[in-house]
């Protein structure tokens, strides 16, 4: 009986915790730099189920990796806080730390270490997945000598799991 009831507090539990997912966003990105190469973008992002759980606010940790048109890389990890309103509609905001790695002299973003910051905003479709629209920008927070940084757009997809 004692495994019964926990089986079922298992099955609850994985039933009205939040989702993981999955996001997959393509867009263009702006380097600061004028001498720069500003050109198409892709990302993929893992998001983990929340670790924290409110009303309307939750925060989770995640990953990102981002590679442009002529192969610059950055990958990161870091906390990430989605806040719902209205009907489906939610903000979306995360900071991620990471490596940076430049196939071009001319998109070098000051050094290897860059922090990749996000905002955006979504809407949750009926089978729970999700569209957005998001802004990023990568420094280095002035780490290094040089930091002209690079903004992006993405239109994203939310593949719930």
């Amino acid at each position: 009986m004692r495994s019964f009831i926990l089986a079922l507090g298992v099955l609850f539990a994985a039933t009205t915790a939040q989702a993981q997912s999955v996001v997959f966003g393509a867009g263009y990105a702006d380097f600061s730099d004028s001498n720069s190469k500003d050109q198409a973008v892709f990302a993929v992002e893992y998001q983990h189920r929340p670790f924290y759980e409110a009303t309307r606010l939750s925060a989770t940790w995640g990953g990102a990796l981002t590679v442009d048109e002529s192969g610059d890389v950055h990958v990161g990890a870091g906390l990430i806080g989605i806040y719902s309103f209205a009907d489906r509609w939610f903000v979306e905001g995360s900071v991620m730390p990471g490596y940076f790695s430049e196939s071009e002299e001319l998109n070098d973003l000051g050094g290897s270490f860059q922090i990749r910051s996000l905002i955006g905003v979504g809407y949750t479709l009926n089978n729970g997945n999700k569209i957005s629209l998001a802004i990023t920008h990568k420094s280095n927070a002035s780490t290094q000598e040089e930091n002209p940084g690079v903004n992006s757009a993405l239109l994203r997809y939310h593949l719930a799991f």
